[in-house]
């Protein structure tokens, strides 16, 4: 690929103060030091990045901060900045490796040949005037690549699920629609964002997926799609999990406040699902239960045989099974963990290696809370080796975490010294 005329030296994105720039997303101090060190002007910059000049000096002068992805894509790779440097996933022109024994994986999961084409996977653009057929045509094509996500991780589908992204946010810039065609690409938008948000954060991207979700969440805002805007934020907080579970329940329950009679089965369940989640993981047992009664009441009632929306389509009793069993896996109950996950994990085939791995380790974390240490390794052990070569990181987020666990308190154990040693 050719290398624009802005694209910055080696050595300049090595430069301290280039560096601490990018990690900011300082992006007037980016245009300085590309001014000044690489003798690129700022109305060059602004052509290749798509952005008026006057805003390339504004924000130059310290006045102002890029926010939207769009912007922050635009100009990586109009400088050639790599994804890493700003908290993005790699760009399209960088050069990556694939994993040793990713085609391995593949193979088992019988994706080779779906793997091996998502680099064909975009659509030709839409030019003219745009119909409601074109819009039902292209969520019809988002509710396909979404079946991408059964098989492999964010790794593999970021690229393709931010380009469909992408071209929704231009056809709204550029192509001509009524308000009512606008209002129904404003809710394909916000759906896009959700899938490239979750790849992105499924791929280790966190502060890209936050930046996906939230502009989500405007997007469905703006098009009247509330249960849409609800699930953005059920997003940014089972995001936020990890990190501070107070907030992260706090942004659940605010996410759940919306649900009527009207919101479809599937979204309700999915909102009271993540609530739990997020209460289960703060420590609040009795909002836990209440949350997951909820779900499962939501998926008992009459309107569940209904068309659902196909984003929340794949919520089931046998995921709420998996989702429950996690939840009291954190409460540390394996009593009623273990059999929840033993059932829901019954419908996870070997196909699905990603999830599968990835609910297996909560499995292993009820076995050991409950004194079955050596089952407890073998779980681990099994999900290790569905997750290998996966490109996910979490998967292997949580099975280092559950091995670190069993070995601090159960080196002893044949079994949990051969897989600490194992997995280091």
């Amino acid at each position: 690929m050719t290398r624009p005329p802005t694209a910055l030296p080696p050595a300049l994105l090595e430069h301290p103060e280039m560096q601490d720039a990018l990690r900011q997303r300082d992006f007037g101090a980016v245009f300085r030091l590309a001014r000044q060190e690489a003798q690129i002007s700022y109305s060059k910059i602004a052509a290749e990045c798509g952005i008026k000049p006057e805003r390339i000096g504004t924000l130059a002068r310290g006045q102002g901060r890029v926010e939207t992805y769009d912007k922050m894509a635009a100009i990586a790779d109009a400088l050639r900045i790599p994804g890493h440097l700003l908290g993005l996933a790699a760009r399209p022109w960088e050069t990556t490796e694939p994993a040793p024994r990713r085609r391995d994986v593949l193979h088992a999961a019988g994706a080779v040949g779906l793997a091996a084409s998502l680099s064909g996977l975009v659509a030709s653009p839409v030019t003219g005037r745009i119909g409601l057929e074109t819009v039902d045509r292209l969520r019809l094509r988002a509710a396909r690549l979404r079946r991408l996500d059964d098989v492999l991780g964010g790794g593999d589908t970021y690229r393709v699920y931010v380009a469909e992204y992408m071209e929704t946010r231009r056809i709204l810039r550029s192509e001509s629609y009524s308000n009512a065609v606008g209002q129904a690409l404003l809710e394909l938008l916000a759906e896009q964002a959700q899938q490239a948000g979750w790849a992105a954060f499924d791929a280790g991207q966190g502060q890209e997926a936050s930046t996906l979700y939230q502009e989500s969440r405007a997007a469905a805002e703006d098009a009247g799609a509330e249960y849409l805007a609800r699930n953005a934020l059920a997003f940014l907080a089972y995001q936020a999990v990890g990190s501070d579970p107070r907030a992260a329940a706090a942004i659940a329950a605010r996410s759940c406040d919306a649900i009527t009679e009207r919101t479809p089965a599937t979204v309700r369940a999915l909102l009271w699902e993540r609530a739990a989640y997020a209460h289960a993981v703060a420590g609040d047992a009795a909002a836990t239960e209440e949350a997951l009664t909820a779900a499962s009441g939501a998926l008992a009632s009459d309107d569940a045989d209904a068309p659902q929306p196909h984003w929340s389509s794949w919520v089931t009793p046998a995921e709420l099974d998996i989702m429950a069993g996690r939840c009291w896996t954190e409460l540390r109950r394996p009593l009623r963990a273990v059999p929840l996950l033993l059932r829901g994990l019954t419908t996870c085939t070997d196909e699905h290696a990603r999830d599968k791995a990835l609910y297996s380790t909560w499995l292993a974390e009820a076995y050991a809370t409950a004194g079955e240490v050596e089952e407890a390794a073998r779980v681990v052990g099994r999900a290790a080796d569905l997750a290998d070569g996966v490109a996910s990181v979490r998967p292997q987020q949580r099975i280092r975490y559950v091995v670190s666990a069993l070995a601090h308190e159960h080196a002893a154990v044949p079994a949990v010294a051969e897989l600490a040693e194992r997995i280091a």
